[in-house]
């Protein structure tokens, strides 16, 4: 039990290469959030001992270190420096990534799978985005586990049913939630790991709140704050933001817009803004977030989800998961700031918040070397054994 002395600060895990290795920073126990999370949602007042990362100074992307504690240390993964020797060539061939086709209410769903043995890992895109965007983590993350990636319903090349067909409640996050879980009773076949990106991560806690015995863990990368959500709109601007939500959805400027935004040169910009290296923003990746947004339906979908301002919000949802959570943000995220994420790391279910040095939005995207070993860890940590669906 917690003593009536005041709780210590929870540890949170810090990745910096441009300074060297400190203590790791602390998210304060006392005062206010500063999400304005309300006074149900408490710090940790304790418990067993957290492990935590950081990362020394390297020539150029930081190297993963670890500072272990006496309990459940995070399991050693090494990443070579950016300056060391390439490895000798691999004894076994790079894991083959397929794409299939699921059913779900009747869509056509499409996933991408690698890997044959290992735990079970479900990757979840963000808004606008698909599993093409996972592509520099499928293949690595496949050599010891079973890894799907999925299109979202409305998202990539899944179907994308007209909202105004089939009711304004359809693009959810309980509906996306619904859809992961029955993804894993009828593709994976066991519980799964949930690796999640920016509005992925509301799926990814959605999910593992409606049916907690199918998630064994969530990373959350850049999970969206969700800042328009109507719980965070002051009482002045809420009328405003409604009106232009209703503009575009119910006339032709929102068509107007979308279709000054689906252009290679305004995707292409886009990126540049969430990403820190613009380098990471390729040709390939512009075509991979392009494409799909040109498909019949693409614009529906596009407006109906800019225009829901309800649902969960992240800190609603974290204390309700029952599996361990790992939180990893990009330094240099300009549209979900870090210093607002940092008031994650207290919650009870949070093990670990990383802060990834020098990456924006999208950390699986433009830092893979970064991420990959950071997941791979954390699965190791908490995956003994995949439990077979029917035995859950």
């Amino acid at each position: 039990m917690a003593s009536a002395a005041s709780p210590s600060p929870r540890p949170v895990a810090s990745l910096s290469a441009r300074r060297s290795a400190t203590a790791p920073r602390a998210v304060a126990a006392a005062g206010p959030h500063p999400l304005g999370f309300p006074r149900r949602f408490k710090p940790s007042t304790g418990g067993a001992p957290r492990s935590s990362l950081r990362v020394a100074a390297s020539s150029s992307k930081a190297e993963p270190v670890e500072e272990r504690t006496p309990v459940a240390p995070l399991a050693d993964v090494p990443v070579p420096a950016a300056d060391a020797s390439p490895p000798g060539p691999s004894l076994e061939p790079p894991p083959q990534v397929s794409t299939g086709t699921w059913k779900w209410r009747g869509y056509n769903i499409r996933y991408q799978q690698a890997g044959t043995s290992g735990p079970a890992l479900v990757l979840i895109h963000g808004f606008g985005a698909n599993s093409d965007h996972w592509r520099k983590n499928i293949p690595v993350l496949a050599m010891t586990n079973r890894v799907y990636a999925i299109d979202l319903i409305g998202y990539g090349y899944s179907d994308k049913p007209n909202p105004c067909e089939i009711g304004e409640n359809f693009y959810t996050f309980e509906t996306w939630g619904e859809q992961l879980n029955t993804f894993c009773a009828e593709v994976v076949k066991s519980d799964a790991f949930f690796i999640c990106n920016s509005i992925g991560g509301l799926v990814g806690l959605q999910a593992a709140v409606m049916e907690p015995q199918k998630c064994k863990g969530i990373v959350l990368l850049d999970i969206s704050l969700r800042m328009l959500h109507i719980k965070k709109q002051t009482w002045f601007g809420r009328p405003f933001i409604k009106s232009f939500q209703s503009l575009l959805r119910n006339t032709v400027v929102g068509k107007v817009f979308f279709n000054a935004v689906a252009t290679p040169e305004s995707v292409k910009n886009i990126l540049c803004q969430c990403y820190h290296d613009t380098s990471a923003v390729t040709d390939e990746l512009v075509q991979i977030v392009l494409q799909p947004g040109l498909d019949p339906g693409a614009v529906d979908v596009f407006l109906e989800f800019i225009c829901y301002s309800g649902g969960p919000l992240p800190e609603e949802l974290l204390p309700l998961v029952k599996c361990p959570v790992l939180v990893a943000w990009g330094e240099k995220d300009p549209w979900e700031p870090v210093e607002l994420g940092r008031a994650y790391a207290s919650f009870d279910t949070v093990e670990d918040f990383v802060v990834l040095p020098d990456v924006g939005h999208c950390p699986q995207d433009e830092a893979p070397e970064l991420v990959n070993p950071l997941v791979q860890s954390f699965v190791q940590r908490h995956s003994p054994h995949p439990v077979p669906w029917c035995l859950l």
